[in-house]
């Protein structure tokens, strides 16, 4: 019987958890973050491009 009372005292394991939970949740929004970061730069640098060639287009004519 004591065993059992110890162990529903034992906050330790619940800690563990709680970190697990805290870096997984961190993980997620740093994954977001990075893909709405990724999707950004694609659409500037496709921006620039097309700028860029059209800049080119008008120059050569």
């Amino acid at each position: 019987m004591r065993l059992i009372e110890n162990l529903l005292r034992d906050e330790a394991g619940a800690t563990a958890i709680e970190y697990g939970l805290l870096a997984a949740f961190v993980g997620v929004a740093l994954v977001t973050a990075m893909q709405s970061l990724g999707n950004s730069l694609t659409n500037t640098y496709n921006t620039v491009g097309s700028k860029m060639n059209s800049a080119n287009t008008t120059a050569s004519a």
